[in-house]
C-alpha cells in the first residue's frame, strides 16, 4: 500500500506543480497559449528525468505525458476551441525530449542527452509565437486623432510613439496629419481617423472627397471616451469626450444611437479574436460596421478606448510580442486596415470555461496518476515475478 502511494504521488504531484507554474504565466494575458507551460515543462521534467531514472522509463514518461496532456486538456476547454495543432505537437515533443534527454544524463556516454535537451531547447525558442517584424512592402497609413498617440499627454519630451503605433509601424507607414485637407497631397490611400477634435466645414469635405475618390477610413468614434490622463477637464489638449463625427456619419449612411456597452467588456468577434472596450457603442450587435461611400471604403467602430495600451498588453516593454498581449486590438486594426497579417491567438473564453477547464485539468491529472500507478504497479510486480522464478529456477539447477 505504501509503495502504491508513493508511486502515485510521483506521477501526480510534479503534474500538478508544473501545469500550476505554467498557468500563473497564462494569468497574466488570458492567453490559452501550450507554450505558456513551455519552460516550465522543459526544465522541470528534464529534472523530473534526471532525478526518477533510476524508477524506469515508463515512471518518467507517463510523468510527461500527464504534464503535456493536463496542460493541453486545460488550454482546450478554457478556450472553448483545441489548441493549434502545431503547438501542441511542438509542446508535447518538448515534453518527452526533456524528460528523455536529463534521464539519459544518467548514463554514458551524456551525447544523446544533451542533444535531446538542445532540441527541446530549440523548439522552445523558435516554436512559439515570434515578435513582430517590420514587413518589406508596408503601405501608406494617415493617421487624424486627438488622442496621445504620438506625443506624451503632458507635453513632457518629444515625439513618443504610443505601443499601438509602434506595432502599426511594421505594417504601415505611418504618417500623423493634423490638417485632413492636406490628405490627398500624402498619397495614402487608408486613413485611421481616431476621436479627432472638432473639424470646420471644409475638412469634413476634404476627407468626404477623399474617401469617395476611392480611400479607405477605419474610424475610430467613441460616444463616452474614458482614455485615463492628467490633464484637467475642459483642458483643449484632451482628446473630446464625445465623438464630434455625428453629421459626417450620418452624411455617409451610418444611423446614429446603437447598444451602449458601459462596462468594460471583453467582445469576442465572430472569429474568436478579443478586444477589450470600454463605453462602446454597437450597431447591430456588431463592434464593427462597413459602408460603401462611392468609391471608397468607411469602418466604422463605436470605441476608441480600445487604442489604450492597457486595455489589450501585459507588458508595456513588450507589444510586438503577440505572446504579451491581453487581446487581439492590434491585429484587429492591421486587418481592418487591409494590412498583412499579425498572428493569431486563443484566448480563455468566459468564467464558468476557465472553471470547467481548472477542474477537467486536475481531475484527469488525477486519473492518470492512479492509471499509471496501477498499470505501472502491475508491470513491476510481474518484473519481480517473473525474476524470482528465474531465480528459483537457477538454485534448482544447481541443487540438482
Amino acid at each position: 500500500m505504501k509503495a502504491a502511494c508513493t508511486r502515485f504521488l510521483w506521477l501526480w504531484l510534479p503534474s500538478l506543480v508544473l501545469f500550476l507554474v505554467g498557468l500563473h504565466r497564462a494569468w497574466l494575458t488570458g492567453q490559452a497559449d501550450p507554450f505558456d507551460w513551455g519552460l516550465p515543462l522543459a526544465f522541470g521534467l528534464a529534472v523530473i528525468g534526471t532525478v526518477a531514472a533510476r524508477r524506469g522509463w515508463a515512471m518518467f514518461v507517463w510523468v510527461a505525458l500527464g504534464s503535456v496532456g493536463t496542460a493541453l486538456l486545460f488550454c482546450a476547454r478554457a478556450a472553448v476551441r483545441a489548441p493549434n495543432v502545431r503547438d501542441a505537437a511542438a509542446l508535447l515533443a518538448i515534453g518527452l525530449l526533456s524528460v528523455l534527454g536529463g534521464a539519459l544524463l544518467r548514463r554514458k556516454p551524456r551525447a544523446a542527452g544533451v542533444l535531446m535537451l538542445g532540441i527541446a531547447a530549440l523548439l522552445l525558442w523558435r516554436g512559439p509565437a515570434q515578435p513582430l517584424r517590420p514587413v518589406s512592402d508596408r503601405p501608406s497609413l494617415a493617421v487624424i486623432t486627438a488622442l496621445p498617440l504620438f506625443w506624451d499627454e503632458m507635453g513632457r519630451g518629444g515625439p513618443r510613439d504610443a505601443p499601438v503605433v509602434t506595432v502599426l509601424r511594421t505594417r504601415f507607414a505611418v504618417m500623423p496629419l493634423d490638417d485632413p485637407q492636406h490628405l490627398a497631397r500624402t498619397n495614402a490611400r487608408r486613413l485611421l481617423l481616431a476621436q479627432p477634435r472638432a473639424m470646420t466645414s471644409a475638412q469634413l469635405v476634404a476627407i468626404d472627397a477623399w474617401v469617395r475618390g476611392g480611400g479607405m477610413a477605419l474610424v475610430l468614434a467613441d460616444p463616452l471616451l474614458r482614455w485615463p490622463g492628467g490633464l484637467p477637464l475642459g483642458d483643449r489638449r484632451r482628446a473630446p469626450s464625445v465623438s464630434p463625427l455625428g453629421p459626417l456619419l450620418s452624411h455617409w449612411g451610418f444611423e446614429p444611437g446603437g447598444q451602449f456597452q458601459p462596462s468594460e467588456t471583453r467582445h469576442f468577434m465572430p472569429d474568436g479574436a478579443l478586444v477589450t472596450i470600454s463605453g462602446a457603442e454597437l450597431r447591430d450587435h456588431a463592434l464593427m460596421v462597413e459602408r460603401q461611400v462611392g468609391r471608397g471604403t468607411v469602418r466604422l467602430v463605436g470605441d476608441a478606448d480600445l487604442l489604450d495600451d492597457r486595455l489589450w498588453l501585459a507588458d508595456p516593454a513588450g507589444p510586438l510580442d503577440p505572446r504579451l498581449w491581453s487581446a487581439d486590438t492590434p491585429a484587429l486594426l492591421v486587418r481592418w486596415l487591409d494590412g498583412e497579417g499579425a498572428g493569431e491567438r486563443r484566448w480563455m473564453r468566459a468564467p464558468a470555461d476557465v472553471i470547467a477547464a481548472l477542474r477537467w485539468a486536475i481531475g484527469t491529472g488525477i486519473f492518470w496518476a492512479m492509471l499509471g500507478m496501477m498499470l505501472i504497479g502491475r508491470v513491476e510486480m510481474g518484473w519481480r515475478t517473473g525474476t524470482k522464478r528465474e531465480n528459483n529456477a537457477l538454485k534448482s539447477g544447481e541443487n540438482g
